[in-house]
């Protein structure tokens, strides 16, 4: 499966988290070390729904830029 991640830059690191798994979250110090740990993230979370008899969401959120002029 692949889930849209949505990763933010912090004053002194980096978070990340996925939308349609509402508390798989991940925090590192650089953009790639945050994506390992949400990948890693992702793949704990599932295998928790996993066990716990949960059906897995499909993936249904998708990204966009959108550009806007300012003044």
């Amino acid at each position: 499966m692949r889930y849209a991640v949505v990763i933010e830059k912090g004053e002194s690191s980096y978070g990340a988290y996925v939308p349609d798994l509402p508390g798989c979250v991940a925090v590192g110090e650089s953009r790639s070390e945050v994506v390992a740990l949400i990948r890693e993230a992702i793949e704990f979370h599932l295998e928790g729904m996993k066990e716990d008899g949960e059906k897995l969401p499909e993936p249904h959120s998708e990204t966009e830029y959108v550009e806007v002029l300012t003044a």
